[in-house]
């Protein structure tokens, strides 16, 4: 019949390639004029009275027609999801990528510059509100000098702190208090004494204010001449006794004033010590002399010596500072 060639051209275009789809009338379009031809054809036939066979063969091309509708629309739906699909490639194809940005480095910042040291005190405040002067320059070992500023040289009239010992009778208070109260050099001589006497004191620098180092030097008086000093004369216990009572009066002053309990240092030793007229001094004047044979020994009584203790350590005349380190504290 003249209706199927219509039909069969509809349904090719219907099943053309998308790219074809632009030059050619819409899915739907077609399948609703080839529905109307379809049954425009029906209706003209029904009205002319066609044969039997015509009839059947309207008949069923009437109950394929919404099959026929419903599979073009099928259609119609598949190639706009394609051609959407198709679209969205696209679009992403050409979209280019996005630019991730690179960080900037932060500017290195300036170190920051260490802080001043701050520098030792060289003083101590007390409760009263007193300055104590007090080492701020260490030695080369690192420890710190004692302050002591005010040191006290006894010369007493003797041969040595050994003849003491050995008469103990004689000079009971050197025995018993004085030597159990500091530090014993038996080795050293007079010299050695009054020099470690002499350096101990300028070794600490004072603080400001405070008064300026002080020596001491405090000689027994001599025994006097002919029978009023035969209880006293050289090489007799006698001699020992005076000295061992001078020590003993001159010790009890000394160590009670405040400058000795703060920074205070006694040296004690022996030497030789004779009238004044046999050395051609002038009369009511002391002369002591010190010598380096026999040894004379030395004692050291201070509240930075170590009481009771007896120490073999030589006095460095080069350096007087190691012996203060060695023996103060």
């Amino acid at each position: 019949m003249d209706e199927t060639p219509s039909h069969n051209a509809d349904t090719e275009a219907a099943t053309r390639a998308p790219g074809q789809a632009g030059r050619l009338p819409r899915a739907r379009v077609s399948a609703t004029l080839a529905a109307v031809m379809l049954g425009i054809g029906v209706a003209v036939g029904a009205a002319v009275g066609p044969g039997p066979e015509s009839s059947s063969a309207a008949g069923e091309l009437a109950r394929q027609l919404p099959v026929i509708v419903a599979t073009l629309a099928a259609r119609e739906h598949a190639q706009q999801e394609a051609a959407a699909a198709a679209a969205r490639e696209a679009a992403a194809a050409q979209t280019p990528p996005p630019v991730t940005p690179t960080p900037t480095p932060a500017p290195a910042t300036a170190a920051a510059a260490p802080a001043p040291a701050t520098p030792a005190s060289s003083s101590t405040e007390t409760a009263a509100g007193e300055t104590e002067s007090k080492s701020s320059t260490p030695s080369s070992s690192g420890k710190k000098l004692p302050p002591v500023t005010s040191v006290w040289l006894i010369e007493l009239s003797g041969p040595a702190f050994s003849a003491a010992l050995s008469q103990a009778s004689a000079a009971p208070y050197i025995d018993g208090q004085a030597i159990p109260s500091g530090t014993l050099l038996s080795g050293w001589t007079a010299l050695s004494a009054s020099a470690f006497a002499s350096e101990a004191a300028i070794l600490e620098a004072p603080a400001p204010g405070s008064p300026p180092p002080l020596l001491h030097s405090i000689v027994q008086p001599p025994c006097a001449e002919g029978a009023a000093g035969a209880g006293c004369a050289p090489e007799t216990p006698g001699q020992l006794t005076a000295a061992d009572t001078f020590l003993k009066e001159t010790l009890a002053t000394i160590t009670s004033t405040p400058a000795y309990k703060e920074h205070g240092l006694v040296v004690v030793t022996f030497a030789t010590v004779a009238q004044p007229t046999l050395s051609g001094l002038a009369a009511g004047s002391s002369n002591a002399t010190l010598t380096s044979e026999p040894p004379a020994g030395a004692l050291l009584i201070s509240p930075f010596a170590k009481a009771g203790a007896r120490s073999s350590t030589a006095f460095n005349p080069t350096s007087p500072r190691k012996s203060v380190e060695a023996l103060l504290h």
